[in-house]
């Protein structure tokens, strides 16, 4: 295995970590029913199943 000669600084391994925090979900709202969903899900909505604005499969839920 492979170990460093010299010690790394603090603020080197930090700069290598910033870009590990964790980022929020994208929401998008749906222009027919209002529904808030992830962007480029389809979603249930009053029992049908909606993507894009459209309805994709009428009576899902049932």
């Amino acid at each position: 295995m492979a170990h460093p000669k010299r010690r790394h600084s603090t603020t080197r391994r930090d700069k290598r970590r910033t870009h590990d925090s964790l980022t929020g979900k994208q929401l998008a709202t749906d222009p027919t029913t209002g529904e808030v969903h992830l962007f480029h899900r389809a979603h249930v909505s009053e029992g049908n199943l909606f993507y894009k604005g459209r309805v994709i499969i009428e009576n899902y839920a049932s």
